[in-house]
């Protein structure tokens, strides 16, 4: 029997709705998954408020671009003017050099983009 494609959307709505998602979009972002994707920037970043060769991530979210204390950002982080949210942090995951030209960190992104959403899912539990 075929199921005709007015039918196939229906249910994907349906479905997409009571778990969360929506067919064709990424899906539901994974925080435990986020942690290991953390691990590439562990080396230079923590998540306990001390700084180190790069910011403490502790409250990055929502926190002003270039703004946590005690570390000595570049002018091009200091003068972003932008807030870290999801807009923010994926577009800056994922090339870091084209979302703020200038910046120093060392570090070309991450180019999957459920690896991103599950790394935003992680910071945004940083408090």
């Amino acid at each position: 029997m075929k199921i005709n494609q007015s039918f196939r959307v229906l249910v994907a709505s349906v479905l997409g709705g009571a778990f969360g998602f929506a067919m064709g979009s990424a899906q539901a972002q994974d925080v435990s998954a986020g942690k290991q994707v953390f691990t590439q920037c562990a080396a230079c970043h923590s998540i306990d408020g001390s700084n180190g060769a790069g910011p403490s991530l502790q409250g990055v979210f929502g926190r002003k671009v270039g703004s946590f204390p005690g570390f000595r950002f570049s002018r091009a982080m200091k003068g972003n003017g932008k807030t870290w949210d999801d807009k923010m942090l994926e577009a800056y995951l994922a090339e870091p050099q084209k979302e703020v030209p200038g910046n120093v960190m060392p570090f070309s992104g991450i180019p999957d983009a459920k690896q991103r959403a599950d790394l935003i899912a992680y910071l945004k539990t940083l408090k």
